[in-house]
């Protein structure tokens, strides 16, 4: 079995102690409560306070948790209540469509899946949610780069790499396509990440009109384009999947779009 870190141990605890009870604690109280010594005490709290989830009172030189702590905190909220907002309107647009739906989120350079139905048939599928899909490839991946200045920037200073020959990986390519997915209110990936699939997706907005996520379709090729054009997604779906991202952002507070 493995070993725990000791030391990520210790801050684990301190982060509890400084979370309960007294909202601000000295150093000797930390020290006593968790049965550790001043020195080893303190450096943890030195280490917590440079990455920003302890502050010290200046006049005290009491400690408290830190704002980098409510700002994950407060993500976390975010993710959980774009799923939770998103669930009966994803339903739908797996009915309605007949495809797979997928939600997904910025995390790390990429694309998270965080919510994800089935396509309604009795086909074998792999459950997707906590995957991870390319940002200058995917549907999803372009609507986050679209609408959210840090995919944008993310997307850009990663490698870009190509999938198949249709992925866009120069810069003015991809500039032009994130153009064309901001001026059509959706994205399109036929064929670019992976052969013979294809996927569309638009973009979700929260009650302050930022941009909190996307939600898409992904399915073969055959199914999504138009037969007398192949690289042409079928119109409905396109009104299908923009609807349901209106849908679920009118429902996190985004009023009319």
């Amino acid at each position: 079995m493995a070993r725990n870190i000791q030391s990520l141990e210790r801050a684990a605890a301190m982060l509890r102690l400084l979370g309960g009870g007294e909202r601000r604690l000295g150093l000797s109280d930390i020290a006593s409560s968790l049965g550790l010594a001043k020195g080893t005490a303190h450096g943890i709290l030195r280490t917590l306070q440079q990455e920003g989830f302890v502050e010290q009172d200046d006049a005290s030189g009491r400690y408290q948790l830190g704002a980098e702590l409510l700002r994950l905190g407060t993500t976390y909220l975010d993710v959980h209540e774009l799923r939770a907002r998103a669930l009966v309107w994803t339903d739908d647009l797996a009915r309605s469509s007949g495809e797979s739906v997928y939600l997904g989120v910025l995390h790390q350079q990429g694309v998270l899946i965080v919510h994800h139905v089935f396509r309604p048939d009795d086909s074998r599928q792999v459950l997707e949610i906590g995957a991870m899909q390319p940002l200058h490839s995917t549907a999803l991946g372009k609507v986050l780069c679209a609408y959210d200045p840090v995919a944008h920037s993310e997307a850009l200073e990663s490698d870009r790499k190509p999938f198949t020959d249709r992925t866009a990986c120069e810069s003015e390519a991809f500039e032009h396509i994130l153009d064309l997915t901001r001026a059509r209110g959706y994205a399109a990936d036929v064929e670019e990440t992976w052969e013979g699939v294809a996927s569309l997706a638009a973009p979700i907005h929260d009650r302050r009109r930022m941009p909190v996520g996307a939600v898409g379709i992904t399915g073969a090729v055959e199914r999504l384009c138009r037969s007398d054009e192949q690289a042409a997604l079928r119109p409905e779906l396109i009104a299908a999947v923009r609807d349901c991202a209106r849908a679920v952002s009118r429902d996190l507070g985004a009023g009319r779009f």
